[in-house]
């Protein structure tokens, strides 16, 4: 069994093993026609539950043969010019290189003597990425598993960061509040439209979802700045505190990005803390054309940022970074076996001071690879392209009497539903689109998302490859609406 291990005497097995799996998947994206096969849960779990995983086969391309039944055959193929679903992007070349190199040297980024190189990777393009943001000179942050974590992280520190500034103001007032008596008290602002992250992170906080103020949107999907400021005014006059607004750069629906100058006002105004949800719009940063749409962020708190959603990375390689890094100890903690305090004292820069993972994969380096091969300019440009063809895609579902579109993009997502032309029910509207959704998706011709706008159903494209052509806009809403129709069709002379 010592022969799989990956060390100096296996180097050429290595060699050949991943050379053939890699030929494998090369393959299977050289000849994929189709998104997905339509397999259907029921035909593909009896054939993996069958599996006995006691019973080894005999070497690797035995499993590769197994693994195009199991998974390569069916995957979701995201490089396909027709997935249009969720926020998953192509990956680039470069950063898959850097996924094969970060798998077998397998750095864990906890630890300087675990990490040499890695940690310093990791550090410089987090400097870089907080230069790109604006954030200043005492900025700083760490590598996380994605946007829900780094929201997560961030509301951590924004929740002990409230309470430390609040317990030491009620000290300098002569009174005593304890950090027990405090937390009901605090309160989260965020949009409408804003990521389901927030609410089950004050959850997780100990705060309770109840703590999240739903702040409503204007008509372009933004927090409307006019209500967050009343629901500030009234969140001081009951004797609550403002723990944290969310703007959010980059709806997950409508891509969306919140009034982030006004918001950055208010929250100075009323002592509260800025985070900007930026996991969908940090592609903006690089974009050498609509760096500008981010105009505001430069004031927050703390950032979240996805690189695998338009840095066109692979999962996982995400960050989350803040202003003022002293702020990142709210979540130290030092363990004599693995960073004990002496060793901050000593300057050894060790990442575990900062995250709330131990262990972590050095995704840094995919990003470094992709940034040394591409540059900054060449990864924003792709994301314009994108942008460019949500404008393209919404200029034709607006002219197409087959559907109605909710808003005009400022990112990438197009929001909108099938009009079938003539009176029928509400609910069985809803059920066209969630069957025209279900029934591309079973024939494996496209994938599409939905969502519900107002209470209604709705289908919506996430663009985020450049590939992807306004054809391909145009032959999917022909598929939805010809998915739609038969559902009307059949529907209603069953009702008569």
């Amino acid at each position: 069994m010592r022969s799989h291990l990956l060390n100096e005497t296996t180097a050429d097995l290595y060699r050949r093993s991943v050379t053939e799996g890699v030929d494998r998947v090369a393959a299977k994206l050289a000849t994929t026609e189709r998104p997905h096969t339509g397999i259907s849960v029921d035909e593909l779990a009896p054939v993996i539950n069958g599996i006995d995983l006691d019973k080894p086969l005999a070497d690797s391309a035995a499993v590769l043969d197994e693994l195009e039944d199991v998974y390569l055959r069916d995957a979701v193929y995201f490089h396909h010019p027709r997935y249009l679903g969720h926020l998953n992007c192509p990956v680039v070349i470069p950063a898959v290189l850097g996924e094969a190199v970060l798998s077998a040297v397998n750095s864990s980024l906890d630890t300087w003597d675990q990490s040499i190189g890695g940690t310093l990777i990791e550090r410089r393009l987090i400097d870089w990425t907080a230069q790109r943001i604006g954030l200043g000179p005492a900025a700083d942050g760490i590598f996380t598993s994605g946007g829900s974590q780094s929201n997560f992280h961030a509301l951590l520190l924004a929740r002990d960061e409230a309470c430390r500034i609040v317990m030491k103001r009620a000290l300098e007032e002569g009174a005593e509040l304890t950090k027990a008596e405090l937390l009901p008290k605090l309160r989260i602002f965020t949009s409408e439209a804003s990521h389901f992250s927030v609410q089950k992170s004050a959850a997780m906080l100990g705060l309770g979802y109840e703590a999240v103020i739903s702040v409503p949107v204007d008509r372009n999907r933004r927090m409307d700045t006019a209500v967050l400021a009343l629901e500030l005014e009234e969140c001081a006059a009951e004797g609550l505190f403002p723990m944290a607004v969310v703007a959010t750069a980059g709806t997950t629906d409508f891509g969306s990005i919140d009034p982030l100058p006004e918001i950055a006002r208010l929250t100075a105004e009323h002592s509260a803390w800025m985070h900007v949800d930026a996991a969908y719009g940090c592609g903006l940063l690089v974009s050498p054309t609509r760096r500008h749409l981010l105009d505001g962020i430069e004031h927050a708190d703390s950032v979240t940022v996805d690189y695998h959603k338009s840095f066109f990375q692979p999962v996982s390689s995400s960050a989350m970074l803040v202003r003022d890094r002293d702020t990142l100890k709210h979540a130290t903690y030092h363990a004599d076996y693995l960073n004990p305090r002496r060793m901050a004292e000593e300057r050894i820069p060790n990442q575990v001071d900062k995250s709330i993972q131990t262990t972590r994969r050095f995704d840094a380096l995919k990003l470094w690879m992709t940034l040394r091969v591409m540059g900054a300019d060449g990864l924003g440009s792709l994301f314009d392209e994108v942008i460019d063809l949500a404008a393209a895609g919404w200029d034709i579902i607006d002219a197409d009497p087959r559907f109605e579109v909710v808003v005009k993009p400022q990112i990438s997502t197009l929001v909108f539903r099938f009009l079938p032309g003539r009176e029928v029910p509400a609910d069985l509207l809803d059920e066209a689109q969630l069957h025209a959704r279900k029934a591309l998706f079973a024939s494996g011709e496209a994938v599409v998302a939905g969502t519900k706008v107002d209470g209604k159903q709705y289908l919506k494209f996430t663009l985020l490859n450049p590939q992807t052509t306004t054809a391909d806009i145009a032959a999917v809403l022909d598929l939805l609406a010809a998915h739609a129709e038969q559902f009307l069709g059949e529907s209603l002379a069953v009702h008569h």
